[in-house]
């Protein structure tokens, strides 16, 4: 009889409220909020502003919240910094650097999320300089390069939001020393890397899960999806992606599976992840085409953007499209409460969506004004929403706008 197959509990690694979003994609990696309470409907012109900082610097960053502060990266003149807010007024508290600036034809700066994790914060920067800094006071307790570890900076810079698990930092250098690195928390020390894995990184951030009674990280390149042992970095098992130009998203585990999405009509497919650590195609099609704006699991459905087909409900087990709108165009997407927060990345049009696998359900709409005056034309609104504590995040560069969405 196969073991029971057991999500990973992230949670557990973090000593922040239940309110806190302390890493890329929330507490479990999977962008589902645990929030209640709030609003289901908005009023005309959308919820109410609470507050907005308008000097958190040029990029894409999202941010992480816990303890009563926001962490994000902005690049200031050339320099790509570590920025902390206070939630409640939006304040800087501090600013420290990361690494130089990542020049780029759709936009310069950072793009990585940061990840706190006790009394540390760690933040990445588009030419791939790894910064671990104090919660507190953003004190830089040590820094990492990802070229010191065989890395090679990606065509749009590292984006990776890393993981932090079990004492170490996981990062994805690439390259031949090893697709996947691990560093000490405290120290930034090499604890393994992963050579038996040798793929340059992409754009993906790194998830763990327990399978076969055995930790692991699963991370998606352009080349393979595939889980390392989360102890020694030994590869567990490989399946192959023939990504193209650009490969994004977040993986998603579930009952020993793995389901991976691209864009450039790559498509997507589910990988069985066998008691043995074989792997099988369960599914492999174009329903859905996710480029960057994520797609979420609740229950036993799939959902987020299609570059093929809009906004796309996908079934998990068998990939079959259960509905699809073209009722905003492309762009990213987050739920908390039963509601999805979907943001169309050329207009700033955010939308308040139930979660159904019904059909498109829609319950209010604004657009986020005012934007950006300074975002490279070919640059759009990439930065994921976040709601936490009651508040929706969303930015713009550098405009960082802070809503209340509490219910009454």
């Amino acid at each position: 009889m196969n073991r029971l197959l057991v999500p990973a509990l992230l949670a557990s690694a973090f000593l922040t409220t239940a309110a806190d979003w302390p890493q890329w994609r929330g507490p479990n990696r999977d962008d589902i909020s645990k929030e209640t309470g709030l609003l289901k409907q908005w009023p005309e012109g959308g919820p109410k502003l609470a507050w907005m900082n308008k000097d958190v610097g040029l990029g894409y960053s999202g941010y992480a919240i816990a303890g009563g502060k926001l962490f994000t990266v902005g690049l200031r003149g050339d320099t790509e910094l570590l920025i902390a807010l206070d939630t409640k007024t939006g304040k800087e508290l501090w600013a420290t650097p990361v690494g130089p600036m990542l020049k780029n034809g759709w936009g310069d700066g950072p793009r990585a999320t940061p990840t706190v994790d006790g009394d540390l914060v760690f933040a990445m920067s588009g030419t791939g300089t790894l910064l671990a800094a104090r919660t507190a006071d953003g004190k830089e307790a040590w820094k990492a390069a990802m070229r010191d570890f065989g890395g090679k900076t990606p065509g749009w810079g590292y984006c990776e939001s890393v993981l932090v698990d079990d004492g170490k930092v996981i990062c994805t250098p690439g390259g031949g020393q090893g697709t996947l690195l691990a560093l000490d928390k405290v120290t930034g020390k090499k604890v393994w890397q992963a050579d038996g894995w040798t793929d340059g990184a992409h754009y993906s951030s790194p998830i763990v899960a327990t399978h076969n009674g055995t930790r692991q990280y699963i991370q998606l390149t352009s080349q393979h999806v595939a889980g390392v042992n989360a102890k020694d970095g030994k590869v567990l098992w490989k399946s192959e992606w023939p990504g193209k130009t650009a490969v994004i998203p977040t993986p998603i585990f579930k009952d020993g599976h793995v389901y991976i999405t691209s864009g450039y009509g790559v498509g997507c497919k589910l990988v069985k992840v066998g008691a043995d650590n074989a792997v099988s195609d369960v599914y492999v099609n174009q329903n859905m085409v996710n480029h960057h704006g994520g797609v979420i699991l609740v229950g036993d459905k799939i959902y987020g953007h299609s570059d093929k087909g809009g906004w796309t409900c996908q079934d998990f087990k068998t990939g079959e499209v259960t509905w699809s709108s073209n009722s905003l165009k492309k762009g990213a997407i987050h739920c908390a409460d039963g509601m999805f927060y979907c943001l169309e990345e050329g207009s700033g049009t955010v939308a308040l969506i139930e979660v159904s696998a019904k059909g498109w359900s829609e319950k209010g709409r604004f657009k986020l004004t005012p934007q950006t005056e300074q975002r490279n034309p070919k640059g759009k609104v990439w930065t994921h929403p976040v709601v936490s504590d009651g508040k929706l995040y969303l930015r713009d560069q550098e405009l960082l706008f802070c809503f209340d969405v509490k219910g009454k």
